[in-house]
């Protein structure tokens, strides 16, 4: 089974965390997303793009991947 690609455009990253009702709280160096029904935070770094590792991290928070 192939795996699924992980979006590393930071851009394309927050607009769909916002999209999906996730709502930026604070940041210094990072922008913190929170979301009023799911548990938890995602902490999104300010770089254009992201690392696979970021990118995977902020996948499974958001519910992206299983």
């Amino acid at each position: 089974m192939p795996k699924p690609t992980l979006e590393t455009n930071r851009g394309k990253v927050v607009a769909r965390l916002e999209r999906e009702g996730w709502v930026p709280r604070h940041g210094g160096d990072h922008d913190v997303y929170k979301h009023s029904a799911k548990p938890g935070r995602i902490v999104v770094a300010r770089h254009r793009t992201l690392s696979i590792g970021v990118a995977r991290v902020i996948a499974k928070a958001a519910g992206w991947l299983n």
